[in-house]
């Protein structure tokens, strides 16, 4: 049952899930490739519609004049008609499905094709207009017409003030009647036949477009399977790495992007690997430094049981090594216990504006008797005053380790220089000595966990190979960096670099 719900649940998120980028790119090419064809289609049946329009007013316009030419020839206003150009405007009707009517200069309709408005006046802007010179038309989309004005112009019988006219404006701005116009033909046209071609054309490219959606669609689902196979394989390759069948780097050819993943992927791949070797080696480390001093003790205590009579003073040496051991022993687990809670962040730091000076002198001041027992000199150099927004504790493990190391790795006679120093944004905290230095090839592996450049006078010395990882854990902790530069024989520089105001995380 439960695989049947995850082969449904990894069905909805491949394919049915808008956060899956097979549906979102499925969705953009589909929108891109409807929507084209949707517009195109419409801006199509709109031109076509504008343009049928136009040749058809045009079309009658040319027959209107010739019509009108008729009516000036015939007298048509003058007379009681013309049969023959009764007949034309007949024939006009009927072949555009319309009505004209003919309108004197007194605005009276003379002849109306449909025979229902010949006597009446008609007063309207067109006409007005069309009096004045003007040709007009107008289309009327809803009621599936188109309306053309045109005036009945005399341009033979021309009289002496109609040839002086000049224009139909006044001086006042005011347009004029052109005297010339002797009448007006008003003619409605149906569209009919431009609704019925447009509906042939519509379904038709209805039929082309549902062909088209249909392609894209195919098209779509084709694209996002395809662009996001490569997607699908460094998945599966992960998913293999991850199972544990494999711990090699993967290598699956596709698109730029997904080379970037695989790159990112294995460099993180390198990295655990990395981790695992120093876990694998910190836990054989801690073994062997944590059953040293057991076997120390065993072997002291057994040396006591198998001899008789065992003097006291004997007894008393032997204790004293013990008791040492386990002071080492304690030393280890709890430098062991402090790091593990800085790895794993179990205490916040406890940030204070702290006087670095003033906890400078207070460090220096403790470990000044174990550098009068090894004859080094210690000197303090305060650039400056510091404050600045620390945790006390760590702060003072950070340099605390740093001078202690600088006494204990010193040579007799030596001397340990500390300086303190700050800009406007960071404190440095400089620890010099005229030690025993550290080769070149064990710069980058000081910090690491019970490492020793030299292990048999670290071992006399007696510390525990922690101490710089707990530096460089608590100095990370604040935001900061240690760096450091060492001359073999001739002694080192760390140098710590620490935000004055703190930097949360």
């Amino acid at each position: 049952m439960n695989v049947y719900l995850n082969k449904i649940k990894e069905f909805y998120h491949q394919y049915l899930s808008f956060r899956s980028l097979r549906v979102r790119i499925f969705l953009i090419v589909l929108v891109v490739g409807v929507i084209p064809s949707v517009a195109m289609r419409y801006g199509i049946m709109r031109n076509y519609e504008q343009r049928a329009v136009e040749l058809r007013t045009v079309t009658v316009q040319n027959q209107l004049k010739v019509i009108a030419d008729h009516l000036i020839s015939a007298d048509y206003f003058n007379s009681n008609g013309s049969d023959v150009v009764n007949a034309e405007l007949e024939m006009l009707s009927n072949l555009y499905d319309g009505r004209v009517q003919i309108i004197s200069g007194n605005l009276r309709v003379i002849r109306d094709t449909y025979g229902i408005s010949e006597g009446k006046t008609i007063i309207s802007e067109e006409v007005i207009k069309c009096f004045m010179g003007d040709s007009l038309s107008n289309y009327d989309d809803q009621n599936r017409y188109i309306e053309v004005t045109i005036p009945i112009i005399d341009n033979q019988n021309v009289s002496a003030e109609e040839t002086a006219f000049e224009g139909n404006t006044a001086p006042g701005g005011v347009k004029q009647p052109d005297p010339r116009v002797k009448g007006v033909m008003l003619t409605s046209i149906s569209t009919d036949y431009i609704e019925d071609t447009m509906e042939i054309l519509s379904r038709k490219a209805m039929i082309l477009e549902t062909l088209m959606i249909m392609a894209i669609v195919v098209i779509a689902f084709l694209l996002s399977i395809v662009l996001t196979r490569p997607f699908e394989r460094v998945t599966k390759a992960i998913g293999e790495v991850k199972a544990g069948y494999s711990n090699e780097s993967i290598s699956v050819p596709g698109l730029a992007e997904t080379e970037h993943i695989m790159e990112a992927f294995n460099q993180l791949l390198q990295r655990m690997k990395v981790l695992d070797d120093s876990r694998q080696e910190f836990v054989s480390n801690v073994s062997h430094e944590l059953k040293t001093p057991l076997t120390s003790m065993k072997v002291l205590a057994d040396s006591l049981l198998v001899q008789e009579d065992v003097p006291a003073e004997l007894y008393q040496e032997f204790l004293e090594d013990i008791v040492s051991e386990i002071d080492r022993e304690n030393r280890i687990i709890t430098d062991l216990l402090t790091l593990v809670k800085m790895d794993k962040k179990v205490s916040a730091l406890n940030i204070v504006s702290l006087n670095i000076n003033d906890l400078t002198e207070l460090i220096l001041k403790r470990l000044r008797p174990l550098a009068r027992k090894k004859d080094v000199e210690v000197v303090f150099e305060s650039v400056r005053p510091v404050t600045a927004e620390v945790d006390e504790v760590k702060m003072t493990l950070v340099m605390s380790n740093l001078v202690e190391n600088a006494i204990k790795y010193n040579k007799e006679h030596g001397w340990v220089k500390v300086v303190l120093d700050a800009d406007h944004q960071y404190f440095t905290f400089e620890v010099s000595d005229s030690g025993i230095g550290i080769p070149e090839d064990s710069l980058a592996q000081i910090y690491e966990r019970f490492y020793r450049v030299d292990k048999s006078h670290s071992r006399e010395i007696g510390g525990t190979g922690l101490g710089l990882a707990i530096t460089k854990s608590a100095v990370l902790m604040h935001r900061g960096s240690i760096t450091v530069t060492s001359t073999e024989g001739e002694g080192s520089t760390f140098l710590v670099k620490i935000p004055l105001n703190y930097i949360s995380q």
